[in-house]
């Protein structure tokens, strides 16, 4: 019975061990053949250490090492510098443009060069070139992906006219800029029309996925603004981007006339890729597009076609991005379908391969170039060219076809973006050696201004036109109303918010307005799916607001900063309550996280600035989420913070009155009394109610009105069967508080909390 138990353990080791030794007995013998073969010589005594050291070195200096080495530092520069740059209202891809300069020799190789020599030897170059050209393919893909030629049909007549014209006047002012810094920095045995067109392109191009997120946070995306901007931001792209494979094929070919033989062939290709590509396409679309997932095999199909276009068009000779993107274009118009492309996609190519490419173009960049006054009027000269030529371009297309002139500035200013696009342009003038690296860098630079401008360039003008117009969204409000707002994430709890709301004012609906929020982070939503988003969003809160017969109003909007967003919705909009529900815990995951502020997957950057600034304690565990926290601290009006236990009615509550302080609750208490008919408890802890004249007053007032409803019990112990009866426990954030540090027994059978900031 024994000898059973042990046999697999006696098997392992008798099985391992003889092995083992038939192993040793062999090697051993085979030492002996050493001996006979005399080509072999006996080493002198070898120095293990050195040895070691000397293997390490290698290993070090291994192709594969180095490569990894530059992803791990990019990747953590990168998002170091976009999350700085995100914070101060910027996007994130500036921050990581700055990075590739910062890892360039601009900065780490002028003031390291050893670590920068170490770290980015001149022969790991071709690698992360690769690398990053891979990325751009993928990149490329998603963004042809995320037009929407949809709307090109709706606006088409006036977003047609904006888009060309802000191609047509940048492009003929960089071809007049080219004119005269031709002689002094186009490269040895260009000639002039190749870098005046490069030049003239370089200045037309505006950043699609910049200026569609930037639409989308300031939640100008449903306005008749926002589609046109959209739509022109289209147009724009597709046309740049022919006229872009136009002039490589002009300046490989060396002159217009050897150039239409590569255009005939590009032309071959588009019709191709809509009359053959584009319909089988769509039939696998149909047959998968209702699934929530998409096989191996289907997936195997889209991306050796992303593959086969990306490289008849290098062939061609009109750069393989454009294939990458005419693939993304004429992908299936199925939301879901798109959906599943994008997330399979984007991470890889947004988080790990694209800042490569930002990196790539910083060694590239090299701003100790533009060493003297001259070259930096020149500079100067280029940004003021692009930016008259792009923003006036824009505006004064848009005021001729009708627009006010604050919509026409605010298109103006969208379409001036260029960021990452214009860089992908550059580096394709760059490699074609079209372009000299001293107007390399100061393009590079253009490219960083103009990016960065956009967003204060459309505060300044809402601040100048804030009291000449007024949204067409805009409404007038009722001062008589009671305005709730309710913000929530998921739709349970926005059903909870919602019935919470219905019970404050049943029976006053017609002198309440109720406003329900949704705000999406802008790296999870994509233009094509917003609408579909925002309807799936709603579409549960809808059906719970007709089961209370409950009219409300919506917002949705997409957005970086979500507890600002919501706070300033709010402070602006004129409510009377803002309802949130309590979001996870900032602590919840190991006692590391509780210390010192972790979650269990990445530090929360904010949350660290805070202890160290001492805006939070070290060791202090906060009653609320960060969210939760940074939304009680920015909201101006009354706030009502809902911890969901299943909350369905609210026909028994209960307040605890902690402090003298508390005494606005009775007004809550009020509202639900007269508008749902609930029977109240109020808990008079430390006997407040009986010794405060405030208190005392409010309560008596509310007996006498409704003696039925209300009842007064004295004492701090609350039985845990009357805590089952209960529906909602009413309660002050500061109570909260004292509540939470007392530790009492029976916090942890209280039913769902609405704890108010009053």
């Amino acid at each position: 019975m024994d000898l059973k138990k042990y046999k697999n353990s006696l098997f392992y080791f008798g099985v391992t061990g003889g092995f083992s030794a038939l192993i040793y007995w062999i090697v051993k013998r085979g030492k002996e053949l050493e001996k006979l073969d005399g080509s072999i010589v006996a080493s002198a005594t070898h120095n293990s250490w050195n040895d070691f050291i000397d293997s390490m070195k290698e290993n070090f200096q291994d192709p594969l090492a180095i490569l990894l080495a530059q992803i791990v530092t990019i990747i953590l520069v990168a998002r170091l510098f976009g999350w700085i740059f995100k914070k101060i209202g910027q996007p994130t891809v500036i921050g990581e443009i700055i990075a590739g300069i910062v890892l360039g020799p601009s900065l780490v190789g002028m003031y390291f060069p050893e670590f920068s020599a170490a770290l980015f030897p001149v022969e790991s170059l071709g690698n992360l070139k690769f690398l990053s050209q891979i990325g751009l393919i993928l990149f490329m893909f998603v963004i042809g992906m995320e037009l929407d030629i949809k709307v090109l049909k709706n606006k088409a007549s006036e977003a047609i006219v904006i888009s060309h014209a802000s191609i047509v006047f940048p492009f003929a002012l960089g071809i007049g800029l080219s004119y005269f810094v031709y002689n002094k920095f186009a490269p040895e045995g260009v000639e002039f029309l190749s870098f005046s067109l490069f030049m003239g392109i370089a200045m037309s191009i505006t950043a699609f996925p910049v200026l569609a997120r930037i639409v989308q946070e300031r939640g100008i995306h449903k306005t008749r603004l926002g589609a046109i901007v959209i739509t022109c931001a289209a147009a724009d792209d597709i046309t740049a981007w022919c006229l872009l494979a136009v002039v490589i094929a002009i300046v490989k070919a060396g002159d217009f006339i050897g150039s239409l033989y590569v255009i005939s062939l590009a032309v071959v290709y588009v019709l191709a890729m809509i009359f053959i590509v584009k319909p089988f396409l769509k039939r696998i679309g149909d047959l998968y597009g209702s699934k929530d997932s998409i096989g191996k095999p289907v997936m195997a199909i889209f991306f050796l076609f992303l593959i086969l276009s990306s490289y008849a068009t290098e062939v061609i000779g009109i750069h393989a991005l454009f294939g990458a993107f005419m693939m993304g274009a004429i992908m299936p118009d199925v939301s879901k379908f798109r959906l599943i492309f994008i997330e399979k996609v984007e991470d890889v190519a947004v988080i790990l391969l694209l800042p490569l490419f930002f990196v790539f173009t910083g060694l590239k960049t090299e701003v100790g170039l533009i060493n003297d006054s001259y070259l930096w009027k020149v500079t100067g000269a280029i940004i003021l060219v692009a930016v008259v030529g792009k923003f006036l371009g824009s505006a004064l297309a848009a005021k001729f076809v009708g627009q006010n002139w604050k919509d026409s500035l605010t298109i103006g200013a969208l379409m001036n973006t260029r960021g990452l696009m214009e860089l992908i342009v550059l580096n394709i003038g760059l490699e074609l050696k079209v372009l000299t690296p001293e107007v390399f860098t100061m393009m590079v630079i253009m490219a960083l201004v103009t990016t960065f401008m956009t967003g204060p360039a459309l505060d300044l003008i809402d601040f100048l036109f804030k009291n000449k117009n007024v949204s067409e969204e805009e409404e007038q409000v009722d001062q008589n109303k009671y305005r709730i707002l309710v913000s929530f994430g998921n739709y349970e709890k926005g059903k909870s918010l919602l019935r919470l709301a219905n019970g404050l004012t049943k029976k006053q609906k017609a002198n309440t307005s109720i406003t329900a929020l949704h705000l999406t982070v802008s790296d999870e939503l994509h233009s094509f799916n917003r609408e579909e988003k925002e309807k799936d969003t709603f579409e549960p809160i809808f059906e719970e607001s007709e089961q209370l017969n409950l009219e409300i109003d919506t917002i949705f909007k997409v957005t970086n900063d979500i507890e600002t967003e919501i706070t300033d919705v709010a402070n602006q909009g004129d409510y009377d309550l803002l309802l949130v529900g309590l979001g996870k815990s900032i602590f919840e995951g190991t006692l590391l996280g509780k210390v010192i502020g972790f979650t269990t997957r990445i530090i929360n950057p904010d949350r660290l600035i805070d202890k160290f600034t001492g805006k939070e304690g070290l060791f202090e565990n906060s009653p609320f989420d960060e969210r939760t926290r940074q939304i009680v601290a920015k909201t101006k009006m009354p706030l009502g913070i809902l911890i969901d236990k299943e909350f369905q009615h609210i026909d028994h509550v209960f307040i605890p009155i902690f402090k003298s302080e508390d005494a606005f609750l009775i007004d809550y208490a009020q509202k639900l009394i007269n508008n749902n008919n609930s029977k109240i408890v109020i808990l008079d802890i430390n006997n407040h109610v009986q010794n405060n004249f405030v208190l005392q007053s409010a309560v008596d007032s509310l007996e006498q009105k409704h003696a039925e409803n209300i009842e007064v019990v004295a004492g701090k112990k609350v039985p845990l069967s009357f805590l089952d009866k209960q529906d909602l426990m009413l309660i002050s954030l500061e109570s909260w508080k004292s509540l939470l540090d007392s530790d009492s027994d029976w916090l942890i059978g209280v039913p769902s909390v609405l704890i108010i900031k009053p």
